[in-house]
């Protein structure tokens, strides 16, 4: 990277962030724009009856695009967070996608199953107050389950089993980690939405894969030292 000082440095170090995290973002985009067009259809059509026969085709494109790219998107910004050089940001992100391409197929076709669980539940209890109160609970802590287990999953060697579990326990046990995943993204699709639309294809997917990482591997490198301490102490 090269290096500029002052006004000039402050100038170029910018651009060199935007371009990175506009690049992976589109990389990411375009690779979900099949599902994109389906959940927009689906908009537009407010949900209808063809709703369930809609997700048909989710039931591929999930597991077979999304989660993998998603998964290469965060390892991406992992080397960012860890100050690690790529000499291609597309290069990056493909390389990771296809080295453990077959794990994240199956890491999404769980993930998904779950999803459409709780997709299927919050549509049949929906008309009692209380039980939507209780799943809308439960699709909060699916979502920061479901950003936490990216994390996990770039950061760690582990079989899936064991990435299910401990991202249970991370997301449950880490309260600050839990309120930061959850509040960050909700500005961020909020604001997406809403006010500055040209976010979701440019910056959206991968601002918050950077952030949610960043606090992610803050709170695990203090949870190692401690763990360190205790042990030598």
């Amino acid at each position: 990277m090269r290096e500029f000082s002052g006004f000039m440095g402050v100038i170029y170090g910018s651009t060199e962030w935007i371009m990175r995290f506009s690049t992976i973002n589109i990389i990411w985009f375009l690779m979900n724009v099949p599902i994109t067009f389906i959940i927009l259809s689906l908009y537009l059509n407010n949900f209808g009856i063809e709703f369930f026969l809609s997700l048909l085709p989710l039931l591929l494109f999930i597991p077979a695009l999304f989660i993998p790219s998603t998964i290469a998107m965060f390892a991406t910004v992992r080397d960012w967070v860890m100050k690690k050089d790529q000499s291609s940001l597309t290069k990056a992100f493909f390389t990771y996608m296809k080295s453990d391409y077959k794990k994240s197929f199956l890491s999404g076709l769980i993930l998904m199953s779950i999803w459409l669980v709780w997709i299927a539940d919050f549509y049949y209890f929906s008309k009692n107050d209380l039980l939507r109160m209780i799943f809308l609970i439960v699709g909060v802590i699916l979502f920061v389950y479901s950003i936490n287990f990216f994390s996990l999953s770039v950061h760690y060697q582990m079989r899936i089993k064991k990435l299910i579990i401990h991202t249970f326990f991370v997301t449950v046990g880490n309260p600050v980690l839990f309120f930061f995943v959850l509040t960050s993204n909700f500005v961020l699709f909020y604001l997406s939405a809403t006010e500055i639309l040209f976010l979701f294809p440019l910056f959206t997917g991968s601002l918050s894969a950077y952030l949610c990482f960043a606090i992610f591997y803050r709170l695990t490198l203090k949870m190692e030292k401690k763990a360190l301490a205790n042990n030598s102490g």
